[in-house]
């Protein structure tokens, strides 16, 4: 009898100490980088996005990562790496899982999502470096073939829950533009505004094809705004409807610069973690490298210029990933150097003494 009454005490008592145990202490973060894609391993081959950062920020450390894509890499820097895997879906997924992992916190943690990019002539030139301020998507909406639009139409997309093209008032749904923390976006730019960027002779022979003077200046350093698609467009004709659907959606404040796939899903999820107080959206940076045009050079057609967009091929495949690593990393390596002032405020809240 008293045997049996041990055993139900026994197992209240291993039950009570599960339930009050302290939870495993959770690593804190200071920033974490976003990559998407990747061309094969995470070192020593041909680099995607992911690369540079993994071996030049010594994110030697490899955490599993069952519920993404790619597993993580981290180094003693309190820096974490993610790699999202292509594509909008791929990347929501990815950084509400990132979000959720108990394993850190990332309560105070910055965001940089580095990234290459189309570029819009009119704007930037190959092997240039945007921070981005607006992001748009470019899938939510209406589409009618360009074949059967009415005369009068000047794009066969439509906004959600409107009949025209760009037809007032502008009513985006919930995910449909997101705009970034500006003072956060112009301390980045102006702390790597006059970073230099790599030129070569082969992206000078490829912008020298277009007329635009933006398109035809050395690669730089600057700022802009984002039309995020998972379709990959391209054309001037389809450049004019990117143009046109960022002024519409951010109310004539943004103007396109960069085009890109995977934003609108990492921000849309990092606006939910937001509602739960996992991470600070007034913390989150978007950096895109341009690796080519958005749209071909006079003497082409548009047919012609997509067949030479392709992963790995770009005009300037290696100067923007290079581009994306030497812009980004001296944000990365202030937050880290100054955190004692940056985890509670944000860097242009407090600036550390000369």
């Amino acid at each position: 009898m008293q045997i049996r009454l041990r055993l139900p005490a026994l197992l209240l008592c291993f039950v009570t100490r599960a339930l009050f145990a302290a939870p495993p202490a959770q690593i804190p973060i200071k920033v974490v980088i976003v990559a998407m894609y990747e061309a094969g391993e995470d070192t020593g081959d041909t680099p995607g996005e992911y690369q540079y950062w993994i071996e030049r920020q010594h994110l030697d450390r490899v955490l599993p990562f069952e519920a993404g894509f790619h597993h993580l890499r981290m180094n003693d820097q309190g820096v974490v790496a993610v790699l999202t895997g292509v594509g909008t879906a791929k990347a929501a997924a990815s950084i509400m899982a990132l979000g959720l992992d108990r394993r850190f916190d990332l309560s105070h943690a910055y965001w940089l999502v580095a990234g290459m990019a189309g570029g819009n002539p009119d704007d930037v030139s190959l092997g240039s470096a945007v921070w981005v301020h607006w992001i748009v998507d470019g899938d939510l909406g209406y589409e009618i073939d360009a074949r059967e639009i009415p005369q009068t139409w000047r794009t066969g997309y439509v906004p959600l829950r409107r009949s025209t093209p760009y037809e007032q008032p502008v009513t985006p749904p919930a995910g449909q533009v997101y705009e970034l923390n500006s003072s956060l976006v112009d301390w980045a730019y102006n702390l790597t505004r006059n970073v230099q960027l790599a030129d070569t002779d082969s992206i000078r022979e490829k912008r020298s094809r277009f007329t635009q003077s933006a398109a035809r200046r050395g690669p730089a350093v600057t700022e802009g705004d984002d039309l995020s698609a998972s379709t990959f467009w391209h054309g001037k004709l389809m450049d004019e409807w990117a143009n046109a659907w960022v002024r519409y959606f951010t109310g004539g404040k943004g103007n396109f610069a960069v085009s890109a796939m995977e934003d609108t899903g990492i921000l849309q999820s990092l606006t939910f973690l937001s509602h739960a107080d996992a991470v600070d959206l007034r913390r989150v940076l978007v950096l895109r490298s341009v690796s080519n045009y958005d749209q071909q050079p006079p003497g082409l057609t548009a047919a012609e210029s997509l067949a030479e967009q392709k992963v790995g091929k770009y005009g300037a495949y290696l100067p923007a990933l290079e581009a994306a690593y030497a812009v980004g990393h001296p944000v990365v390596d202030d937050i880290v150097a100054h955190w004692d002032l940056y985890r509670d405020h944000l860097p242009y809240e407090r600036r550390p003494a000369p």
